[in-house]
């Protein structure tokens, strides 16, 4: 009698090891998933209800065994919301603990110097990962940059982060700026800085650009500024051909070939070092430049030296073919 209890309680031993050998290994075993998978928690899930959304999604086998598995060998935090990407055949155990304590999938959106506000909300609304509506932010509002954003994320939202760098910029640089610039405010600096960054695209002359406006605004001349004519034309956006005369001579808020000094606000969202430039500009006496035919500018302090250079130009574009 004695024996058989004996057997009996052995029995009993080797089906509970066996039993939980089982129940451990559907938690810690790798799992069906063959691929890295992502997976998307919802704001406000439960982990019943993620549990129910794995199943469905075929992640794991059975929502209820994930449940009480994770109740027994889990981890008592809650489920994160967001977009989590889960490894190829990751266990019960990891899928958890990377839904719990995992980074969040963070994807990127690039703001590059010199992007108009138009295109910006464009920008914006075209990327479908986003949700909601934003209008048009103010010209000059946006820091030009790449920006993190998660799956579901508001367009107004991630264009706050956008406008806050902006503002979080200039309250930094503003009050270490020279003390003989000619602009006198934060908006009149972004207004100079988005025409020093529409007006050259190389990097190593944008305090030689902003020398040279700044002179001009120190004596009166007007800044006569290309792409001031533009701006009221298409916000900011390409022209696609040459500028005609009765645009050189409309008179608006902002052709600064028409009007004296500055516009009335930025034509464009200009990059930090365009704005730097406007802050610590070059100390230079040139007051005029043309392109130089290597994408750079030439440079002169005179009318007749500028005028040199306008030769120099118009002999580089007639052996381009670009001009008779």
């Amino acid at each position: 009698m004695k024996r058989g209890l004996l057997v009996l309680f052995a029995v009993a031993v080797v089906a509970i090891a066996g039993l939980a050998g089982w129940f451990a290994s559907g938690w810690y075993t790798s799992s069906a998933i063959d691929e890295d998978t992502a997976f998307i928690v919802p704001s406000g899930s439960s982990l019943t209800s993620t549990a129910a959304k794995l199943e469905e999604e075929g992640l794991i086998g059975s929502a209820d065994a994930f449940l009480l598995r994770a109740k027994i060998l889990g981890s008592g935090d809650p489920v994160k919301a967001g977009e989590f990407m889960l490894p190829a055949g990751a266990s019960a155990s990891r899928i958890l603990d990377t839904l719990q304590h995992g980074e969040v999938i963070r994807r990127m959106v690039t703001i590059p110097e010199g992007l108009p506000s138009i295109m910006v909300h464009e920008r914006l609304m075209a990327e479908p990962l986003l949700t909601g509506d934003i209008a048009v932010p103010e010209e000059g509002s946006v820091l030009p940059d790449s920006y993190d954003f998660e799956r579901g994320e508001t367009r107004a939202a991630v264009l706050g982060r956008m406008q806050q760098a902006m503002s979080d910029f200039l309250a930094a640089e503003w009050p270490k700026r020279d003390a003989d610039i000619p602009v006198k405010t934060v908006n009149e600096a972004l207004s100079l800085a988005a025409i020093v960054e529409k007006e050259t695209g190389v990097p190593s002359e944008r305090r030689m650009v902003a020398g040279l406006y700044s002179n001009r605004l120190k004596v009166g001349m007007r800044l006569q500024a290309d792409p001031t004519i533009i701006y009221p034309l298409t916000k900011g956006k390409p022209l696609g051909r040459r500028i005609r005369r009765s645009e050189i001579d409309a008179v608006n808020g902002y052709n600064t070939y028409s009007m004296d000094g500055l516009p009335r606000g930025p034509i464009t969202n200009p990059g930090r070092e365009s704005i730097l430039a406007v802050l610590h500009p070059a100390d230079t006496k040139a007051l005029y430049m043309v392109a130089d035919g290597s994408g750079g500018h030439a440079f002169a302090e005179t009318l007749s030296g500028h005028n040199d250079n306008v030769v120099k130009w118009r002999k580089i574009r007639r052996e381009r073919g670009e001009i008779p």
